[in-house]
């Protein structure tokens, strides 16, 4: 089931895809394009996984990491589906990842990977945004980076597990104002969903809800002001968002990029 949380004339609503139209709990149907939409959780934390694809630690000529390279993702960063994200005055390369996010059904500590598929409520989009030049030395984790209000787009559903019969077989595509600019399956990653899970479990508790971001394969490519990009995750649908400057009473940030084993 594809599951969503939107707002119809003031009213929040939860419902599901349904014939193309999100119905409500008292059964009446909205069409999506008529709706505000909501983040399809609200997660207690966000955790994110760095360099999690071959092709894309290939791509920059990094080493690939022996064990999941993890990093926070503020909840501040969320952003729904036609959400505005907001471009840094000062930045000067901007980049989205689409990744596939793993949605947490129940608490989870200590899991073995052999059972961590049980633990798992479903799966959304996430365009992990992030400023390259904010990416340096100084930051580990790159929190500058990735961690500006609205890097976090989330959405638009969160679709079951039970529809997702194996997620590292899923095609990806992103797209930047209609033109396709990443294509790659989740077959790339490096550590498996069940490896990050036990991974984490071991010394954090996982609670429904939380999200874990599995990372992006290679093809990233610079977005500007101006520009829509479009996420498509296979049988998740599409993260839609535009990209906007900051107000012009805003300080610019300046950074320049720094050791470039730290492109995350």
């Amino acid at each position: 089931m594809k599951r969503a949380r939107f707002i119809v004339k003031g009213r929040q609503l939860e419902g599901y895809l349904h014939e193309g139209l999100l119905v409500d709990h008292a059964g009446e149907a909205h069409h999506p394009e008529a709706v505000s939409w909501l983040l399809p959780v609200q997660p207690g934390k966000v955790i994110a996984l760095a360099l999690n694809f071959a092709e894309h630690a290939d791509e920059f000529g990094l080493k690939r990491p022996s064990e999941p390279a993890l990093f926070w993702k503020p909840n501040t960063t969320l952003l729904p589906h036609k959400g505005t994200v907001i471009y840094p005055r000062g930045a000067k390369f901007m980049h989205f990842e689409c990744e596939l996010a793993v949605i947490l059904g129940r608490n989870a500590r200590r899991v073995k990977a052999k059972d961590a598929m049980d633990y798992i409520g479903g799966y959304t989009i996430a365009n992990d945004l992030v400023v390259r030049d904010y990416v340096s030395n100084t930051f580990r984790p790159p929190l500058r980076g990735k961690g500006w209000d609205t890097f976090g787009p989330l959405g638009p559903y969160y679709v079951t597990a039970d529809e997702v019969p194996d997620p590292h077989q899923l095609k990806m595509r992103a797209y930047v104002n209609g033109e396709l600019r990443q294509e790659a399956t989740t077959q790339g990653m490096i550590f498996s969903i069940p490896e990050v899970i036990e991974f984490i479990s071991r010394f954090m508790t996982l609670e429904a809800g939380d999200v874990i971001l599995t990372g992006t394969p290679k093809g990233i490519s610079q977005v500007h002001p101006g520009d829509t990009m479009r996420m498509e995750i296979e049988g998740l649908g599409a993260l839609e968002n535009p990209i906007e400057r900051e107000s012009e009473d805003a300080e610019p940030v300046i950074g320049e990029e720094g050791d470039r084993s730290l492109v995350l």
